[in-house]
């Protein structure tokens, strides 16, 4: 009969499998190394300054890679531990080795590396809408750099000259009430004013994120239903919750208002209220379900008559707490602006 410290030690015993890459992303070029690890985790080797990406995958995924973090060398060796161990089954960890672009950016910006991730909700999700399937497997080929925050009054109100929101009067609330036209308008503004100021590398633009970009960041390389874990203890309505209320603001707790930036606790890769306080529009048109499959930077459906949204909101309107899940998706006409509706800027290379 196995004791309780016997199973515990079996669950991380984990096979570490490091990739030393040269070339760029996802082409590992030289033999890979193995070592037995006693913790949830990966033993990255390389130059000080290099950038390595970490996959895993179970031993039931197959040859798919789930992209769970990264790793800059500040010394020749480092050791990255897993943010969110499991204990079955067991996980193979990788280390890519990555170009991390030396870009100057307008302040907030976290850089998001490119990777994989399972994009949409499984059947079994509780809380679960249809069209946040089926799932499919997302290769993002190239990395970016994401708003730490939703915009700000604050920033709109420079960059644009007005301020839209419903609740306004502090510059620290995410502006809201801006339809998808204002929010990429706000975006090309930027780009010429940082263009205009010199600090924009050759190529380089501020634009929406796209609805893959926008979930892969969300969900850091987490498979749960929020990045912070599944919570199923929670109410998935309106009901008040400590895990919800350490990590966004909901219709539990947000007293029918947005709240300023940055208050809650951030995701896994730094990134504040992707869950709750407004939703944020994403640069693809909106469709009633994913096309499933593995797919290539994906953009969304050519046309339709709604935009995006994401992340859900302070208020209620369909539902509470299952529409700040990281899966969710919703759509809004682009020529409308409502109070629950708010963005945060990408910056990547192209328009």
């Amino acid at each position: 009969m196995k004791t309780r410290s016997a199973k515990h030690t079996r669950f991380h015993l984990l096979l570490g499998l490091a990739f030393w890459a040269a070339g760029s992303w996802a082409s590992a070029q030289n033999a890979p190394t193995l070592e037995i690890a006693l913790y949830p985790g990966i033993r990255v080797t390389g130059e000080v300054g290099t950038t390595y990406v970490i996959e895993t995958k179970t031993e039931v995924e197959g040859d798919f890679w789930l992209t769970r973090g990264w790793i800059e060398l500040t010394t020749p060796t480092a050791i990255w531990m897993d943010p969110v161990p499991t204990d079955a089954p067991r996980r193979v960890y990788r280390a890519v080795k990555v170009i991390k672009p030396v870009v100057q950016t307008i302040p907030n910006m976290v850089w998001i590396p490119p990777g994989r991730f399972m994009m949409g909700s499984p059947e079994t999700e509780r809380g679960r809408w249809d069209s946040e399937g089926p799932q499919m497997r997302v290769t993002l080929t190239k990395g970016f750099w994401m708003g730490k925050y939703e915009v700000t009054q604050g920033e709109y109100l420079a960059v644009m000259g007005n301020n839209p929101s419903w609740f306004n009067g502090d510059p620290k609330r995410p502006v809201e009430t801006v339809s998808w036209e204002d929010a990429t308008n706000y975006c090309a503004k930027l780009t010429e004013l940082e263009r205009a100021a010199g600090r924009l590398a050759t190529g380089y633009a501020y634009r929406l994120p796209t609805e893959a970009q926008w979930e892969y960041a969300c969900r850091a390389g987490t498979t749960t239903r929020y990045s912070f874990g599944d919570a199923l203890a929670c109410d998935d309505f309106c009901g008040w919750c400590a895990l919800f209320d350490s990590n966004m603001w909901w219709c539990g707790n947000a007293r029918d208002q947005t709240h300023p930036a940055g208050q809650k606790l951030p995701n896994p890769w730094g990134l504040y209220d992707l869950h709750g306080n407004v939703w944020e529009w994403c640069q693809d048109w909106w469709s009633n379900n994913l096309p499933g499959g593995s797919v290539i930077d994906p953009t969304g459906p050519a046309t339709s008559s709604s935009r995006v949204i994401r992340g859900g909101h302070w208020g209620v309107w369909n539902s509470g707490s299952v529409e700040c899940r990281s899966a969710h998706h919703g759509g809004f006409y682009p020529d409308s602006g409502i109070s629950l509706i708010g963005f945060r800027v990408l910056l990547a290379p192209g328009q």
